[in-house]
């Protein structure tokens, strides 16, 4: 089934059942279905929502300023996603279908492990830039910096409220597995450790930005604040820690059971490395069984050594070669005072699609 296209009634009320147990905290994704259409100024609002599970629901009836950042951050979230991944097999269009996941995203893969860690990420960011923005209530800038300013520069503007967003953020995302019965301890412990690899990378990428000021663009003086990266390479940094993602088994560590590597179960999971129980499929060939869409009719990279290359991507099937004809700007010109005229000039491309 292509992305997009509904499931029969029954299928659906057994996959969100499913996926309640195993998916939960990232069931919210499914807003961007509807949750751009509702007003949020009445609590009953909540009960339209594709994706909000108990707890979230009741998150949501306390916080009605707060949900259309959460709608945004589903968005933000789904487009990430796949723009990260758009030169893997798996390009995240089971994303699409939230709440009603496929497969890969039902089960402990290292795919849901980025996605939750992803969701987790975005919320908190969010909510961190719409403080900032003026856009709720509740909130306003990130508090000044405890860092000392040097000679040249002093703290001003409005910084992102990283601390506001980390809080409401793990309060949404973690919800579902920290107060519902469903799902196995195993599966709770997972998902919650990989919403908090999400939320440490957002913190890491808080960064420094500064505004020049003197005469003539001297910067004798700066105004800095503190703002967070792009989601898009918070998402990157998501991607190399799923490539290296630690497959882990539940068992007991002294007296409590922990989360540990299956390969080196003698030292708990760190605090920075996403991690995983179930082994993904190759997403080679299409098979809905595993959530696999395969990779045929996909585009590839022909001089590519890495992910896209039509080695890897194609899965040795081999690839099918078509011309494009790509109309681009060409010839511009500068003219005094300003602007820029261009001619349209065509060429003829190669592309290749995976057999």
């Amino acid at each position: 089934m292509a992305p997009g296209t509904r499931a029969p009634l029954f299928i659906t009320a057994a996959l969100l059942l499913h996926c309640a147990q195993t998916c939960g905290a990232i069931q919210w994704l499914g807003l961007t279905a509807n949750g751009s259409a509702v007003g949020w100024n009445e609590s009953q609002h909540c009960r339209l929502l594709d994706g909000l599970l108990p707890d979230q629901y009741q998150l949501c009836k306390r916080n009605l300023e707060l949900m259309p950042t959460i709608v945004h951050a589903a968005a933000q979230t789904k487009l990430a996603c796949q723009r990260t991944f758009s030169d893997m097999r798996w390009n995240c269009s089971s994303v699409q279908l939230a709440p009603d996941y496929a497969p890969d995203l039902m089960k402990g893969t290292r795919e849901a492990a980025f996605v939750y860690a992803l969701a987790s990420a975005a919320v908190g960011h969010s909510i961190s830039r719409a403080c900032a923005a003026g856009e709720l209530p509740t909130c306003s800038c990130g508090p000044v910096p405890a860092e000392v300013a040097g000679p040249n520069f002093r703290w001003g503007g409005c910084g992102d409220n990283l601390r506001y967003g980390l809080q409401l953020g793990a309060a949404f995302a973690d919800a579902p597995m920290k107060f519902s019965k469903s799902g196995t301890q195993a599966t709770k412990l997972m998902n919650l450790h990989n919403n908090a690899v999400g939320r440490q990378v957002l913190i890491d990428s808080l960064e420094t930005r500064c505004k020049c000021h003197g005469v003539s663009g001297s910067c004798s003086v700066k105004t800095c604040w503190k703002g967070l990266q792009d989601l898009r390479d918070i998402s990157e940094d998501l991607k190399s820690k799923y490539l290296a993602a630690t497959k882990v088994i539940h068992r007991h560590m002294g007296i409590r059971k922990q989360l540990v590597p299956k390969e080196l179960d003698i030292r708990p999971v760190r605090d920075v490395e996403l991690v995983y129980m179930v082994s993904s499929p190759d997403y080679c060939n299409k098979n809905p069984k595993v959530g696999s869409y395969g990779t045929q009719d996909r585009l590839c990279n022909k001089t590519s050594v890495g992910s896209d290359s039509c080695h890897l991507m194609c899965c040795g099937r081999g690839y099918n070669v078509f011309a494009e004809t790509v109309v681009e700007r060409c010839q511009c010109k500068y003219h005094w005072c300003c602007y820029v005229t261009c001619k349209k000039c065509e060429r003829t491309v190669e592309r290749y699609v995976c057999k």
